[in-house]
């Protein structure tokens, strides 16, 4: 009878011993990643900082508790945009396509145009994507990478062709880069090229600006 109460209580201390361990991996093959992409790690707290950029500007808006209600999901956003630039910088290598800065900074010029200024363009991107003006750049990039993607296919990405063929083609490197994501945040899912448990469809990233073409004899 002791001796059967000495293995229940052994038992139960190695339990609580474990306990601990077991909660601190949380099935996570990668501690303090927030997602694994291509063999490359998104630290969480690279996610952390750029939410943390997005979570200032914001404060410093007339419309900042609006705009912080609106983002409850911001971090999840970020890592979003963190994969999702990876899966897209994979697949315009594997068609071919390279991206200069002079090229971003054409289209963040036409973007602050259409903006009403490079002030109203900080204004556009905080409210409509989240986006902290020192991330400006990084997120037009996509701006122009997936318009030189569905050239490089022979695609019109403004049609419904076309954009499948670029969705396939994004599908495609999602699959080949193996992303693995922190159950924190969620799955990823390469169909859809997106988060599970954020809706940001690729689509709705595609050219809302638009680089002016260059006159002819300019």
């Amino acid at each position: 009878m002791h001796r059967r109460r000495r293995t229940a209580l052994a038992v139960s201390a190695a339990t609580l011993v474990a306990a601990p361990l077991l909660a601190a991996c949380g099935g996570d093959a990668h501690p303090g990643a927030a997602a694994v992409v291509g063999g490359d790690r998104i630290e969480i707290t690279t996610v952390q900082e750029q939410a943390q950029d997005v979570r200032s500007a914001q404060r410093s808006s007339a419309q900042s508790a609006q705009l912080v209600k609106k983002s409850g999901q911001l971090n999840r956003a970020k890592l979003h945009s963190l994969i999702f630039q990876r899966v897209l910088d994979r697949a315009a290598e594997d068609a071919g396509v390279g991206v200069s800065r002079k090229e971003v900074q054409q289209v963040r010029s036409a973007a602050a145009a259409q903006s009403g200024g490079d002030k109203g363009l900080r204004t556009v991107m905080l409210e409509q994507r989240w986006v902290a003006p020192g991330q400006i750049e990084d997120d037009l990039r996509k701006e122009v990478q997936l318009p030189k993607l569905a050239q490089a296919l022979g695609v019109d990405l403004q049609t419904p062709a076309g954009q499948q063929a670029v969705g396939e083609a994004l599908t495609k490197a999602s699959k080949a880069l193996h992303i693995d994501v922190n159950p924190r945040y969620g799955s990823w899912d390469d169909q859809k090229v997106q988060l599970s448990t954020y809706k940001a469809p690729w689509i709705e990233q595609v050219t809302t600006f638009q680089a002016q073409e260059p006159e002819a004899g300019a």
